[in-house]
């Protein structure tokens, strides 16, 4: 049985950060940017409890705590962002949408 290192973690991490930066980029839903976020939000927690874990000095966990709390304010927001836009626009595709003035 081989143990699986602080490496595997990191690069763990590394494929998810880099998934969510590709569909930030790349999709027009307002949605599916939020929930990319959310997947980079979750790359970075999973490097903090990795630092966390093999390497007891530091407090990851704590980090990992702040930055849930701010992924659930950004979570907050997006979300009032987007019923905004759908409110004005009728839809959500960022693409078409320039100003918020309707």
């Amino acid at each position: 049985m081989s143990a699986i290192g602080l490496n595997h973690f990191l690069a763990l991490g590394a494929v998810l950060f880099c998934l969510g930066t590709y569909g930030v980029l790349t999709r027009r839903n307002a949605i599916a940017v939020l929930l990319s976020l959310e997947l980079m939000f979750n790359a970075v927690n999973l490097n903090l409890v990795a630092f966390a874990r093999f390497m007891p000095n530091l407090d990851g966990v704590v980090l990992a705590v702040f930055v849930i709390a701010v992924a659930a304010a950004e979570a907050t927001v997006g979300v009032a962002l987007v019923l905004s836009i759908y409110r004005n626009f009728r839809h959500i595709d960022l693409d078409q949408v320039d100003t918020m003035k309707g």
